[in-house]
Order: structure tokens, then sequence, then C-alpha cells
């Protein structure tokens, strides 16, 4: 999902609303009509993020000291360069005329290249905006029902109404189902959401763990990388995809499509919930348990490759309120191999005839048991 407008005041698509664009300057190519093109003819679905809404002050810094932001000349692409706190160390609001440009660059890009997210930045949720982000969200829902194609916008802390729109938590989780759906997004790199020299990257194995925390807990991963200036995407990064992809290529039964079941899940790692808390948990272990649901049947994820070949699942023990019904088979995602388990007070316990197939969390087709998913 690439950046139609960063709070630069830089448009990355061929806008009519500012001469500040990437098909008139800079690199004279319009770069979210080409990514959309090439995303659609990959068969993936096209989003585009706009954080349009802090250019309002963000480049007030360029006020106080000797710069080009105060050159006329140069409005359209400073923009207002309004400052941040007022005096009182209230937030600066935006004036009529800024938010009726907002909303129609916003509404440009949407009518444009027909994204099926649209991703906000934080600052949209100033009070002031509320009526314009009604209309936004009028205007695009109204177009996608006339295109016959589902889409949604994400959005932030309290910008929309819990229901109208997607809850996204930047560079974190949450620690407990949510009814409606939600989403994380995050980066590959710890410190930069760019290319950077010195990256700290997190490994495939923690971020097949976060991707399954969320899934249980009704919410996505949005997984955000770092190309070079060139466009390649570094070899290590590559490795990492790669690596995520291959847990997927096996498991993948356990969370595309999946549902959330009665509990998230169990075991002694807690997630510290809420924005940019994605390093702050300890490594999962085996005993940290993730489930998910579909087609009647549940699965039980231990995030880490089980000490000394068994897994003991708590939440299925012999008169847990959750499982009340019997269980008449026990798989493991990727291997044919039979499976030594029983079921007692304890726990469901599982025997794992050899090593898993996969190097990270470990995946369980258990059935039946009721879903009880959350509709």
């Amino acid at each position: 999902m690439p950046v139609a407008e960063h709070h630069d005041g830089f448009a990355m698509y061929d806008s009519t609303l500012s001469e500040w664009n990437a098909v008139k300057m800079g690199p004279r190519r319009d770069v979210i009509g080409r990514l959309a093109g090439a995303v659609r003819r990959n068969g993936m679905v096209f989003g585009a993020s706009s954080h349009r809404a802090e250019h309002w002050w963000f480049f007030e810094g360029g006020m106080q000291l000797p710069s080009d932001v105060k050159e006329p000349r140069y409005a359209g692409l400073y923009g207002p360069a309004s400052p941040r706190k007022t005096r009182y160390e209230d937030e600066s609001q935006p004036d009529p005329a800024y938010l009726e440009d907002w909303l129609g660059r916003t509404a440009e890009f949407v009518e444009k290249y027909r994204p099926q997210l649209v991703w906000f930045d934080w600052w949209i949720e100033q009070p002031v905006f509320e009526p314009y982000r009604r209309k936004f969200a009028a205007f695009y829902y109204n177009r996608a029902a006339e295109w016959g194609r589902g889409v949604a916008i994400n959005y932030k802390n309290d910008a929309f109404p819990a229901g109208t729109a997607v809850l996204d938590v930047e560079r974190g989780q949450l620690d407990t189902i949510r009814p409606t759906f939600w989403q994380t997004d995050t980066s590959i790199d710890k410190r930069s959401w760019g290319y950077i020299r010195n990256p700290d990257y997190k490994t495939a194995d923690s971020i097949v763990d976060d991707l399954i925390d969320i899934v249980s807990k009704n919410g996505a991963l949005l997984l955000n990388i770092g190309p070079r200036a060139d466009g390649t995407i570094p070899e290590e990064q590559q490795k990492i995809l790669l690596g995520i992809g291959d847990w997927l290529a096996v498991n993948g039964e356990a969370i595309y499509g999946t549902r959330p079941w009665k509990v998230y899940g169990e075991g002694p790692t807690q997630v510290v919930a809420g924005s940019f808390k994605d390093t702050a948990r300890p490594p999962f272990t085996a005993q940290d348990i993730r489930f998910t649901a579909k087609d009647g049947a549940l699965y039980a994820i231990a995030l880490a490759r089980p000490i000394g070949g068994k897994v003991v699942i708590k939440s299925l023990a012999e008169g847990s309120p959750h499982a009340k019904q019997p269980i008449r088979s026990v798989h493991m995602l990727g291997s044919g191999a039979p499976l030594k388990w029983s079921r007692s007070a304890d726990g469901l316990t599982i025997e794992l005839p050899s090593p898993p197939p996969t190097d990270y969390a470990v995946a369980f087709k258990i059935s039946p048991v009721g879903t009880g998913m959350v509709k």
C-alpha cells in the first residue's frame, strides 16, 4: 500500500489540485497510478494512505528559521506551516479552506485510482475534521457501491465511530478479542519505515508470532518494508519475507479466512496493548497458544517449537467451558504423520512424532470442539 501523499505536501499521483506532484516534477511519473496497475495485475488488492491532515503544521519549524518555507512562491508545497500548538498548548485547528482542500485531494485520488483501502494517519481525529471525515466516508462508500467493490477506511484512535471503519493500531497490538475487525500496521525494521543504514530488523519468527496473535484477536497485519532508492528490496528483507511466506505455505489454513474462537489463547507471555509497543513483549514460548476457527474446525497454534515434543492445551481440558464437545481428531498442519494425543482435566496433550514441518510456530487442526466464533 503506497503513500498517496505524506505530510510533506507532495502528491505521488496526478493531481489537478496542486502542481506539486510526481507527474509534473521530480520523477515525472504517476507513481500511484503505476503501482495501482502493477498491484492489480498481480491479483492483489490496491490501497493507499494519506497523511495530508498533518501538513497543516508539518513545516512550522521552517517558519522559525531562515528557509524557503516563508516564500510565497512555494506556498503550494509548504502550505500554511501553522504552529501545531497554540499559546495555551491546545492543538491548532485547520481553517475551512484547508479542510475543503483536504477533502478535495482525498476524494480526487479515490476517484482516479479507486483504492479498496484508504489509510489515514492520526491527526484527522482533530474535532474540526469531523464533518469532513463524514463527507469523505459517505463519498467513498457510495462510490464503492457504484463500482461494485468492497472498500475500507483505516483510522487511528477515535477518528471514526466503531463499526464505521477499521481501527488501526500503529506498531502495536490488542490484548483481547475485538468484536469488530481491526488492524495492526508495523514495519519490518524496529526503528524505521524506510531504508536506512544499520537497520534493526525483526525476525521472520517474531513477525509470524505477531501475525498469529493479531488474527486470533480478530485483526489483520499490515507489514511495511523499506525498499532502496532504486525500488529494490534489500536481500535481508527478502529473506524475512520469504521466511514468513514459507510458514504460511504450510500453515496458512490456520490464518486465511479464519475467525476468532471463544478465547484468543492461553500462556504466560503478556502482550502489551497499545500503539508503539511492538517490541515491548518478551519472546513467545511453546506454552503460548493462540486459537482460530474455520468450517467447524479449531486451530491451536503453539507460538514456539514445543520443547520435549509435547504440547499441552489447557483451554481444551475435559470439563472446559470452552470445549464441551468431544474431540475426534488432531492433525499437525504440514505433516501427514499420525499424532498421539489424550485429553484429561489438565488439558489436551499432543505428542509430536518428529520435528515440526516449520521452524517457527506449530499449528494443529482439531475437530470438533464447537467453534463459538465471533460473527
